[in-house]
């Protein structure tokens, strides 16, 4: 039996410097170290994944992503504890964004699930999970 692991994930977004002033603080925040940055895209990485944004070409930016449209719909990540969803939840409403299903945060994944729900600036949804 093979056994695979996540090598990396390529995101195209509209706009590359908010999108890197939003991931760069997020990613670093998880403890991911810049891996690659040039004029069109940058990715981080921690251990051996790594997570590529690439600027869309200006002939493809008039289709706008919908994360219910077919493809990507969220990228989730693992935190250790739930003082650490507590914490970004602070940090996500400091900076002014929104999350989402804020009327049940942080158990909009059910009772037992202590989650973070919000979107980046290219309107993708992330999710941060409490491993306890």
């Amino acid at each position: 039996m093979i056994k695979g692991t996540l090598h990396h994930i390529e995101i195209y977004v509209n706009d590359l410097k908010a999108t890197k002033s939003f991931w760069s603080w997020f990613l670093t925040r998880l403890q991911y170290k810049l891996y690659q940055d040039w004029e069109t895209g940058f990715s981080f990485i921690l251990g051996d994944t790594y997570i590529v944004f690439v600027q869309t070409e200006e002939k493809y930016r008039d289709n706008q992503y919908h994360r219910c449209y077919p493809g990507l719909n969220h990228i989730a990540f693992h935190v250790p504890e739930r003082k650490d969803i507590d914490e970004l939840t602070n940090e996500i409403r400091e900076k002014g964004m929104t999350i989402l299903y804020e009327d049940k945060h942080p158990h909009a994944g059910g009772k037992t699930y202590y989650a973070l729900y919000f979107e980046d600036p290219n309107r993708i949804k992330v999710e941060l999970v409490a491993s306890q």
